[in-house]
């Protein structure tokens, strides 16, 4: 499947400002199921657009303005190539729990772990735990799994019920929140468990029948947990959904601090408006132009495979099996 995504974001000024500087996390990755085959941003006033890659992977653009403007546009426009996800089992082996506590003692994994600026304990959130029974026991799997659910049933659904900043106690105490808090929560009931536990930014693609809580036309948040022999595997606690092939992955960080589509400081005094628009639309077929580059792009892979070493280790395991 084939997906076009247009995300467009427009900051309106009451004033003029003399200077902007911005930072975008809006370019889809490229890793596992997915792959990114084209992508553009565009900025209105017009600007000299730079971008890196930090240490997680994720792509970042960022621009400067330097005249007197009262309004900014950007529209970032993609394609992306999304392959079916292998079905996760059920559960995993008895001895899951310590596998992954090994995992956590002898890898990197400590980060995803840690409280961070919008995943903390809280009193709140270990009455909200003891509340619904979550505990360790079972395997990892089918524990994640059911916390995944339990959070879509005792959370509602509501746009704009919080802020961005918004702390995980503010959504606990309403019992509602928006994709951003429900992977919040997630997150910090995870870590509490032992479970190391990422953010996801990116877009979900709505399709008729569909039925998704979350807000057509928006960006969307959700969950990455870390399970012993399935590496990081996703989960979207808004949809009560396992995070597949209609998960668009942007960027991935400790919380939303570390991956907001936009983040900026301009000079001057004004108040701002933020609109923003996400349209994300399949396709069964690439355009012609697309078709040919990602076909050339196949062809250069698969010579790499081919090289004369990766040829000599085919051939032996071959021999190896006929034996």
């Amino acid at each position: 499947m084939y997906y076009r995504i247009r995300h467009l974001t427009r900051f309106a000024y009451s004033d003029p400002v003399y200077e902007s500087l911005m930072e975008l996390r809006m370019h889809p990755r490229t890793e596992g199921n997915q792959r990114c085959l084209d992508f553009k941003v565009t900025v209105t006033p017009k600007a000299q657009i730079h971008s890196y890659r930090d240490h997680l992977g994720n792509s970042i653009h960022h621009f400067g303005i330097p005249g007197p403007h009262r309004n900014l546009q950007i529209t970032a426009e993609s394609v992306v190539e999304m392959k079916l996800f292998p079905e996760l089992p059920h559960f995993l082996t008895p001895g899951a729990w310590a596998e992954l506590d090994k995992a956590v003692e002898d890898g990197d994994l400590w980060p995803k772990l840690l409280p961070s600026a919008y995943a903390k304990p809280s009193e709140l959130l270990l009455s909200f735990m003891q509340e619904l029974g979550i505990e360790r026991r079972d395997d990892p799997l089918m524990l994640v799994r059911e916390v995944n659910s339990k959070l879509f049933q005792a959370l509602e659904y509501v746009p704009q019920s919080t802020r961005v900043d918004s702390p995980i106690d503010e959504a606990l105490q309403q019992r509602k929140g928006v994709c951003q808090d429900m992977s919040h929560i997630m997150i910090a009931v995870l870590r509490q468990l032992g479970i190391p536990a990422r953010y996801v930014s990116g877009y979900l693609f709505h399709r008729a029948g569909d039925r998704d809580r979350s807000s057509d036309g928006a960006t969307h948040a959700w969950v990455e947990a870390y399970l012993p022999t399935l590496g990081w595997v996703g989960f979207d606690p808004t949809n009560d959904l396992i995070a597949g092939e209609r998960h668009v992955r942007t960027a991935i960080g400790r919380d939303y601090a570390d991956v907001p589509p936009t983040r900026g400081v301009l000079k001057g005094m004004a108040d701002s408006k933020l609109t923003v628009a996400v349209g994300v639309n399949a396709c069964e077929e690439l355009p012609p132009e697309l078709a040919e580059m990602v076909t050339e792009w196949d062809a250069d892979v698969e010579r790499d495979l081919n090289t004369s070493e990766d040829l000599l280790r085919q051939q032996q395991q071959q021999q190896m099996q006929q034996q």
